[in-house]
């Protein structure tokens, strides 16, 4: 079977290599089509991609250039004449002395979608202090809203943060500015903080809030564990079952195949009644292996499923009918979202190797041998070495 084009097919992106959000905006690059080059730092990236498989790394080409050394930035200024966009996930300013800020690559390729991806953005008294993903949503107040009442707010992994707040942002803004800059010929800079990324999906918080219907108070609203039919319940084998049923209809279907009396659970928005009703359900689910709870609810509205591990997930029908993940030895793929056109499959595309590409690549810059060889004796480029 013949694939669809995929729609970033002829684009050509530069990413300057990172950590976290900067490298799946690449991945994500890369799936929709696009010739992704990753420039690499000898030995300084903290996941040895060259002796790690990282999926985040599919469908790349990779050269490794110490920026720091002279004759460096003109490499990536070559990159740049002939790309559509860059981005780089360093502090505020060290691409600027580099020399390769955006007003360098705008005076080679005034087109250049210039994206730059931090925690802190680039301006502000945090701009240049360091931090991860938990430090960013600790000041947005959405970690505050996390976990249970008595307990310290509980880290959600860096998929809020970094994923949510970072790479989703970062790439919609170069996406966006791609299709202005096909229409005027001028770039642009895209300036994505996951301060800012978090801050904008919490749009859902202060609006509740302006209406009264949302409390500072963690575990006491309707989406944060306080609501009986909006959390997870242990089940005899302690596993766990999600319940999801906000909607009234698919409450009162969760209860029918529960087999519990409305008039005895007391109404569903009742706040007096919650604790009762929590108690009424721990002790409900609690009564059957999770296996049975799901042949009890598969198929139906009631907006209740199995709480899976991730290796649980790949044998789980629905994924594998969607093609979700796929394995290739050691490594489960997920697959390229979103889907475009009838595609439904996907082929696993070869993940870079750190500076496998850096001989081809300056070639086709119009580097000559010899001009590679002195640039690897002098150190700006590394080589992998022959086998």
């Amino acid at each position: 079977m013949s694939l669809s084009p995929k729609p970033l097919e002829g684009f050509r992106i530069i990413e300057l290599a990172g950590i976290g959000p900067g490298p799946y905006a690449g991945q994500l690059f890369a799936d929709m089509g696009a010739e992704v080059i990753v420039v690499n730092r000898p030995g300084g990236a903290a996941i040895d991609v060259a002796n790690l498989r990282s999926i985040d790394q599919r469908g790349k080409r990779s050269i490794t250039v110490d920026l720091r050394k002279p004759g460096a930035p003109e490499i990536i200024l070559k990159l740049v004449k002939n790309a559509d966009a860059l981005f780089e996930g360093n502090r505020p300013g060290v691409c600027e002395r580099l020399g390769i800020g955006p007003t360098d690559c705008h005076a080679v390729n005034p087109k250049l979608v210039y994206g730059r991806m931090t925690g802190w953005g680039q301006n502000g008294p945090w701009a240049k202090m360091a931090g991860h993903d938990l430090n960013y949503l600790s000041i947005t107040g959405a970690l505050h809203a996390m976990g249970k009442a008595s307990k310290p707010p509980s880290p959600p992994l860096n998929f809020v943060g970094d994923y949510g707040g970072g790479t989703m942002f970062l790439v919609s803004g170069i996406l966006a500015a791609l299709l202005k800059a096909q229409k005027t010929g001028r770039g642009d800079v895209v300036d994505a903080a996951i301060i800012d990324g978090v801050s904008s999906m919490m749009g859902i918080v202060y609006s509740m809030h302006g209406n009264g219907f949302w409390s500072p108070n963690r575990q006491s609203n309707l989406l944060d564990g306080a609501a009986p039919y909006y959390r997870c319940y242990e089940t005899q084998d302690r596993k766990y079952m999600a319940i999801g049923c906000i909607e009234p209809q698919f409450f009162a279907l969760m209860l029918d195949i529960l087999d519990i009396d409305p008039k005895d659970f007391g109404g569903q928005n009742d706040l007096k009644s919650w604790p009762a009703q929590h108690k009424i359900l721990e002790t409900t689910f609690a009564q059957k292996t999770r296996d049975a709870w799901c042949e009890k609810f598969n198929g139906t509205d009631a907006c209740v499923t199995p709480v899976l591990d991730y290796l649980e997930a790949v044998e789980h029908p629905q994924n594998r009918a969607r093609g979700g993940l796929n394995g290739d030895g050691k490594l489960i793929h997920p697959r390229p979202a979103p889907g475009f056109n009838d595609v439904t499959e996907f082929p696993i595309a070869e993940l870079a190797a750190a500076g496998a590409d850096t001989h081809n690549v300056l070639n086709t810059l119009g580097y000559s041998e010899d001009d590679i060889r002195g640039l690897s004796q002098d150190g700006v480029i590394s080589l992998p070495l022959q086998s």
